[in-house]
Formats: C-alpha cells, structure tokens, sequence
C-alpha cells in the first residue's frame, strides 16, 4: 500500500501561478485536512502499515500529517522536496532537491530509505544520487511485477504500474474539462483482477494512491474492499521498505 501525499505541492511543482489560486489548491490541501485521518483510520482497522512517499515543501506546509503518519506506525519515504520531475533539472538542481527533501523529512523524525520521483522518471543521475545518500530502494519503474535488484547500484527496485495508480482513473482537471470521473465500481474491476493475475504470477503488488483522490467517501469504501479482498487471500502485506529488505535479504 503506497500513498503519493501530493497536497498543494504537486499544483505548485507543475504551475508554480498556482500559488496564488486558492481553489486550485484546495484541492490538494483536501489530502492532509480531511482524507488524511481517515485513511490512517482505515489502515488501523485493517492492521495495515504503508509507505507514504511525501514531497519535502508538503512536509514543512501540513507538519501535523506527518506526525500522524509516523504514530501510526506507517513508513515515511521521498517524493522530492518540489514536485517537479528530475529530468528537466541539472545535477546541482537534483541534488538540492535530494538533500532538502531528506532534512524536511528527517527533522519530523521520519528515518528515509526509499524514494519515488514526482514523476516515475529519472535523470542519467538519478541512481547515482540515492545510492550516495544512503537510499535502500526506489519505486518508479514500470518493468516488471517482481521487486528487483539494480545491476548497477546497490538499490532495490519496486515496480508500479499506471493500472493500479488511482490518478489515472481519477484524476479530474478542470482547466481541460477532458479527463473522465470513472465510478469506484469500475476501478474495482480492473483493479481485483490485475491483484489476482499478479498474484497468480507470484508477483509483487503496488498500489499507488493520492490522498487527494483516494480519499473521498465512496473511493474510501473502494479502497477498503481491496483490503478485504486481500485479507481473505491471505496476501503478505507490509511497507515498501520491509519489501525491499526482504528482496536485499536484509530482514533477520
């Protein structure tokens, strides 16, 4: 179970003019003032743990959801300190990106081994940089439904995949009026079986959730049907980085 926390950030990153539109933003801060605790309460009920991969300016604006986060036990992990892809930026740039994402995350006592770029995407620097600070996995790559090691680095790759991301499904922009609201109904159904069919492969499962999105009333219920679904499948659920231990063979 993974969450992207993209609050006001994830607007500001893509249209820094977003700063000055309330509304426009509001639709991030839905995440961490109202989805925000009923996730976590969700995930309680469940006995779950997740990773929430959580840019470094979301952390400094919505504290408080951080704490929440790490009380309830769940794993904290980088999503950039801006959410603004690696690939449009230089060297110097990724690496102040790294750098001040890690301390706004790790000055609210969250201890970082994973990181998923804003934008599933990579600079030719992008492995060379998590490796040299410290990172144990990332999860940004689309190739495979088996957790992996990288060749050249000493990092663990946990795969997503766009049919079990909710945004694709989900995501509404109005400045398009192009992007369609499908029914939870209809993410159920392609979400249950590609579950099954990974499973059925011996493979790793990532869903990947906004709280933004997920987080409304019926998309909730969803959501807690799939962790029902899973329970009685007896399916081994935990954080990314106890995945990625478990590949590195790290865990005891």
């Amino acid at each position: 179970m993974s969450f992207d926390f993209d609050a006001e950030e994830v607007w500001v990153g893509e249209n820094p003019e977003n700063a000055c539109r309330p509304g426009v933003l509001s639709q991030g801060a839905y995440g961490p003032k109202v989805a925000m605790p009923l996730i976590l309460d969700l995930l309680e009920r469940h006995g779950v743990a997740a990773t929430f991969f959580i840019c470094g300016r979301d952390a400094e604006r919505h504290p408080e959801s951080i704490q929440s986060i790490l009380a309830a036990g769940h794993e904290i992990a980088h999503h950039g300190y801006t959410h603004i892809s690696p690939t449009v930026l230089s060297l110097e740039e990724e690496t102040i990106e790294i750098k001040r994402g890690l301390k706004a995350l790790q000055d609210l006592g969250a201890e970082v081994a994973g990181y998923r770029s804003p934008s599933w995407d990579f600079s030719d620097k992008t492995l060379d940089l998590l490796q040299s600070h410290g990172f144990e996995y990332s999860s940004n790559l689309l190739d495979d439904i088996v957790p992996y090691r990288h060749a050249s680095h000493d990092l663990v790759e946990l795969p997503v995949s766009w049919i079990l991301d909710d945004a694709p499904h989900f995501w509404f922009a109005n400045d398009t009026w192009e992007k369609t609201i499908r029914s939870p109904r209809e993410v159920l159904d392609v979400w249950l079986p590609e579950i099954d069919g990974i499973a059925s492969l011996g493979g790793h499962v990532m869903l990947t959730m906004h709280p933004m999105i997920i987080g409304r009333p019926s998309r909730l219920e969803m959501l807690n049907s799939v962790l029902a679904h899973l329970a009685t499948t007896g399916a081994w659920i935990r954080t990314a980085r106890e995945t990625a231990q478990l590949v590195s063979g790290r865990v005891p």
